[in-house]
């Protein structure tokens, strides 16, 4: 399922017009190519598409430009340089004469693959199957593939999960091979490796996670010392002391490069083998670890750090609600250095604030499932001060480990590392905002990137519990740009840190399993710049942007699932977003967003996108509906299929309204 970098036969043209982007194909089967630094996409028609997948990496010849009317460049592909994705899930279809084709469930033009008949590997007709591509020569009419594996699902919403992932390129299992090196590896504590490490084994230690949670990467350990000080130690399982680069655990690793969170199931980036038993932190068990150790005064000052490999032993294993009813009540197990780590990290959560950071904050909703996954109930999981002494702990160790690789020179030049930037602002997406949050009398001062910072810490301050509290956060986190991992360096803007870097989840991140490598190699001081670094970061950020994609849909099918169970009842509202044909609304009791369409609407007024007011405005009635503003719904269809809620809008003058609501639950989240 890796990409493959893969050539298919040029046409001769200029090279001044051929350009490089990747292709998306949309639901109508036009294509558009998307070139990096280029405003407006190149249009290819369905019969330009060559030999070209949807999400293919691909060169494209723009034989006709755009005209005076501002109408797009059209183009012709002419290479593919890398396909996304070589597997894919559709139904197998075997005709009277015995030849296979597989039908793709995409909508996005995907042509059917041919298979020939030793290729099924014990597929039957009408089977739902996992299809590789294999080639798509010169003179082929199809693209030729084989059977790789049937779906075999217990119910509808399985067979949907499993679906996603494929879509996203993420494999369902792992191969034997890959099962059998993990089973090879060493369990026990070696006196070589002992010999390498700092022992922490006799000093308090322990983990901090959800009560569900399998595998426990980090940890921490706290004594006090004879000057006064504390000695605080976040421990890192040590993934890369078993994952080692190139071999076939490093391959399916840096392939998923992610695990991916499904509402009913985890897709590891590592097999359990190594996620929930070598690497996991489990209590009264020695571990391999990699920690960031701190001398740490009353006042939260660092006096000291340590970066290196060590033992641990965790003595306890705790939930973050048992850690919570520890603050709250100061009392329980090992209150004292619970408290005084709390107090800690609220001292470091009041700074990073004070010093840029932007205190957004939203709140997590997961479905209560019942044993074959259906969903049943909602939860909303919310950040409390349990999860923010973890949460501080590990951002100062991240901060650290950047800062430390950020001023290691080999031949005067920095060594090539994962860092994770954040950059600030775009200045069209904020503006638009600043103008909005004006509308309702929050001022923004726009003088250099801290000035923006603290603004919008003052704007979420001042909005809380307000009616707009809920537009007007989620309209500021839109104006964010997306978090990536790169090595050239510029800093994270949110954070309000000039370096920082992903070191604290080797277990399901690839990216803190490099890190873990350059500060090894740093501290043996055997230093091997990596020259193709930007290429595994931007792999890293593909395979995290495309797990978050996963995770949305996964949850968007959920909240389709849920509400078909109250076709035609009324809920309160909020809507969430507004376009030209309609606007979305999500109900307040369950957190699942439907849209309202604009001719659903054409009964009461004709209506008028103003993009800039995030509204809709009726011509005759002046009735608006405001991206923030409270509604009642009717939920009139839930298609699973589409993973897609339509609502109809409720006019409460009507009297005719049928409203029911689902309880929710309030539960915790861990943050990081």
């Amino acid at each position: 399922m890796s990409k493959k970098k893969i050539s298919s036969p040029q046409k001769k043209t200029s090279k001044a017009n051929v350009l490089q982007g990747t292709l998306e194909i949309s639901r109508s089967g036009m294509g558009f190519v998307i070139v990096p630094g280029q405003e407006t996409d190149i249009l290819v028609k369905p019969n330009n598409f060559g030999k070209a997948f949807s999400g293919d990496l691909v060169q494209v010849h723009v034989d006709k430009p755009a005209g005076r009317g501002g109408k797009r460049d059209e183009g012709v592909i002419v290479k593919i340089i890398e396909r996304k994705q070589t597997d894919f899930i559709g139904t197998l279809d075997i005709n009277n004469n015995k030849i296979a084709f597989f039908v793709h469930g995409s909508d996005k033009g995907m042509p059917d693959f041919f298979i020939p008949m030793d290729k099924l590997n014990g597929a039957q007709n009408g089977d739902r199957v996992i299809a590789r591509f294999v080639r798509w020569e010169k003179d082929d009419r199809k693209p030729q593939g084989e059977v790789v594996a049937v779906m075999n699902a217990k119910n509808e919403g399985d067979l949907a999960m499993k679906e996603i992932l494929v879509d996203g390129n993420f494999p369902l299992q792992f191969t034997d091979d890959v099962m059998k090196a993990a089973a090879a590896l060493e369990d026990r504590i070696t006196r070589e490796e002992e010999r390498k490490r700092k022992d922490f084994r006799d000093i308090l230690t322990f983990t901090i996670d959800p009560v569900d949670a399998k595998d426990f990467d980090d940890a921490i350990s706290i004594r006090n010392l004879d000057n006064g000080n504390y000695e605080i130690g976040v421990h890192i399982a040590d993934v890369s002391h078993f994952v080692t680069p190139g071999s076939i655990l490093d391959k399916a690793a840096y392939e998923r490069a992610t695990s991916v969170y499904l509402p009913d199931r985890v897709n590891p980036m590592l097999p359990e083998r190594i996620s929930n038993e070598l690497c996991s932190l489990r209590p009264n068990e020695d571990k391999y670890t990699f920690s960031a150790v701190f001398q740490i005064s009353n006042k939260s000052e660092i006096k000291h750090k340590w970066i290196g490999r060590t033992i641990i032993h965790s003595n306890h294993r705790f939930t973050y609600e048992e850690v919570q009813q520890t603050i709250e009540t100061k009392d329980g197990l090992h209150f004292k250095p619970i408290l005084l780590l709390n107090n800690l990290a609220q001292h470091m959560r009041k700074e990073r604030f004070k010093n840029g950071a932007i205190n957004f904050s939203s709140q997590e909703v997961r479905f209560q499932l019942d044993e074959d996954g259906k969903p049943i109930g909602v939860m909303v999981k919310e950040s409390f001060e349990a999860h923010q002494l973890i949460e501080e702990f590990m951002l100062l160790a991240n901060r650290t480990v950047a800062e430390y690789v950020s001023k290691i020179k080999i031949n005067k030049e920095a060594i090539p590392f994962p860092y994770r930037i954040h950059d600030e602002p775009n200045e069209e997406k904020l503006l638009p905002f600043v103008s909005f949050a004006k509308k309702f009398g929050y001022k923004f001062d726009l003088k250099d990137e801290k000035a923006v910072a603290n603004s919008f810490n003052n704007l979420l301050k001042e909005v809380h519990g307000k009616p707009e509290q809920h537009v007007l956060e989620q309209l500021g986190i839109r104006t964010m740009a997306k978090a990536i991992y790169t090595s050239e360096n510029i800093g994270h803007y949110g954070l309000g840190f000039e370096f920082y870097c992903h070191f604290t989840s080797p277990i399901r991140r690839y990216p803190d399993v490099m890190v873990h490598r350059v500060l090894q190699e740093i501290i043996d001081k055997n230093v091997k710049p990596d020259k193709k670094m930007e290429e595994k970061c931007k792999h890293s950020s593909d395979r995290e942007r495309a797990a978050m994609e996963a995770e949305r849909a996964g949850n968007k099918y959920k909240q389709v699932e849920f509400m078909k169970e109250y076709l035609g009842e009324d809920f309160d509202a909020v809507i969430s977003g507004v376009s030209s044909f309609g606007f979305w609304a999500e109900t307040v009791a369950h957190k699942c967003e439907g849209l309202v369409s604009i001719r659903d609407l054409s009964d009461f007024d004709d209506f008028l996108h103003n993009e800039a007011d995030y509204s809709l405005i009726g011509s005759r009635t002046k009735t608006k509906f405001r991206m923030g503003d409270k509604i009642k719904i009717k939920v009139v269809a839930a298609n699973l299929s589409k993973r897609q809620l339509d609502y109809h809008w409720v006019n409460e003058n009507d009297g005719n309204t049928n409203k029911k609501s689902k309880p929710v639950n309030k539960k915790s989240a861990k943050k990081k």
